[in-house]
């Protein structure tokens, strides 16, 4: 079994219920068959583009005027984009708080000698909000946000950030958790050993536990 050293985290779709999964919801629920809204909204997430939303995460634009693009994009397909409406609603169905089992191993790995950190596509304007949402300082050794360092995932670069922060841990010492399929893709082709974090969370959990050569005292 390989050892590891380092257990990186994204933050939305990890440690809060997923904004892509709720696209997908309000896109069948509403609107125009064959306008992909996760899309018109956040961009092709698996690529780094000049999409409003990645220039956003990137801190090259302000949420404003993201908002602004990014509704424009959508009134030309006819679509309702705002992503306000659905942050609005993320909230109201996220209001139980962050998901607690990610918290606790967080805090396991941490204790049990595991260096952390947290690697996040965000914007600059969130950033008090979900940082007050977990112990951020409590959880993790390192923060990379996007929207600070000027790079967004799956640019390796933000990867390699994370891992000289640690100190230059070697990627195959490392372990990344993510809810979107290219950035965990992204991660391995650096060596990174990736868990795809689903709906359904338990899975992820496992995997990571899996990993592990001992089991953590989540206590």
């Amino acid at each position: 079994m390989t050892s590891f050293d380092a257990v990186l985290f994204d933050f939305g779709g990890v440690f809060t219920p997923s904004p892509f999964e709720l696209a997908d919801e309000l896109d069948s629920a509403g609107a125009r068959e064959g306008v992909p809204l996760r899309e018109l909204i956040f961009g092709p997430y698996d690529r780094d583009t000049d999409h409003p939303w990645h220039c956003l995460e990137r801190g090259e634009i302000t949420l404003d005027e993201a908002r602004s693009r990014i509704i424009a994009l959508g009134r030309a397909e006819g679509v309702d984009t705002d992503p306000f409406r659905l942050f609005r609603r993320l909230a109201r169905e996220g209001g139980s708080g962050p998901r607690a089992a990610f918290v606790d191993r967080a805090r396991a790995l941490r204790k049990a000698g595991y260096r952390t950190g947290l690697v996040t596509n965000n914007a600059r304007e969130f950033r008090d909000g979900w940082r007050r949402m977990v112990p951020v300082d409590e959880l993790f050794e390192v923060i990379v946000d996007s929207s600070e360092v000027g790079v967004r995932k799956p640019d390796r670069r933000i990867f390699e950030l994370a891992l000289e922060r640690l100190d230059g841990i070697a990627p195959e010492r490392a372990m990344f958790l993510d809810d979107h399929p290219g950035n965990v893709s992204a991660a391995e082709l650096i060596g990174i050993r990736g868990v795809l974090v689903e709906s359904d969370p338990s899975a992820a959990l496992a995997a990571l536990d899996a990993l592990l050569p001992e089991p953590l005292d989540h206590r």
